[in-house]
């Protein structure tokens, strides 16, 4: 009897310990901007963090869409080993306007890395695709970076779903840079920016912190696995005792 009770507990825990772990990995897996958030009117340097979901497929192709009702004057792929990246420019309706009183009629609205022979993300892997750009529009609070995955078996899953308030995740979010309010007094937005977003474009602290924001997801998780066959094995020692 012992045996049958400790075999129904060993397996209520691992049962428990696979539910929590199936909900938690799909939250990694997305195709997300690194870092998520930056300010309104300022340059910036983000990475598209593409993670292989297929157990049996490689990645080989990301497409992302730039926004086209709030497009951005400035953007620069950085240089991928392995990979080619080629932009597209869509003619604006409304021109933008540079700081200097210029007229921009053209902005990217579409980058595609595509990869080399021999190149690919494998499954279990992931990659960062980098660009910088810039100013930042001021009139939202959001970018939508629609994006397309290409997998070498043909398959494409498309990153490409809105994200609702108080509603469920969708099970393919697209990617979406939050825009916050920039400083009272304008000085984060000039120069200093720019200097950044040419000098640096990619920044090694946001990326940093995602991955500790990561590690600290994951340890959560196999703490409430731990904690659930402790709750198991604690009941079966008082079904022992008793």
């Amino acid at each position: 009897m012992r045996s049958i009770a400790s075999r129904r507990l060993a397996a209520a825990a691992l049962l428990a310990g696979s539910v929590v772990l199936a909900c938690a990995v799909p939250a990694f897996a997305h195709v997300t901007v690194q870092p998520g958030t930056a300010a309104q009117g300022d340059y910036t340097a983000v990475a598209f963090r593409v993670p292989d979901e297929s157990d049996t497929a490689s990645t080989t192709k990301l497409e992302v869409n730039l926004p086209t009702d709030h497009p951005v004057a400035s953007v620069a792929t950085q240089p991928l080993p392995g990979w080619t990246a080629a932009t597209e420019k869509t003619k604006l309706t409304t021109p933008l306007k540079t700081d200097d009183g210029d007229e921009i009629t053209e902005a990217v609205t579409k980058i595609t890395w595509t990869a080399d022979a021999g190149t690919k993300i494998a499954p279990g892997q992931f990659q960062e695709f980098k660009i910088s750009l810039g100013p930042l529009p001021t009139d939202t609070d959001k970018l939508v970076f629609k994006a397309l995955q290409t997998y070498d078996d043909g398959s494409v899953v498309r990153w490409i779903e809105d994200a609702k308030q108080g509603q469920p995740e969708p099970q393919h979010p697209a990617p979406v840079l939050t825009l916050t309010k920039a400083a009272a007094d304008g000085t984060a937005d000039a120069a200093p920016a720019k200097t950044t977003a040419q000098a640096a474009p990619a920044p090694t602290a946001p990326t940093a912190a995602s991955s500790s924001d990561s590690a600290a997801r994951t340890l959560a998780v196999v703490g409430i696995v731990v904690g659930v066959a402790g709750a198991a094995l604690g009941a079966y020692g008082l079904r022992r005792r008793s």
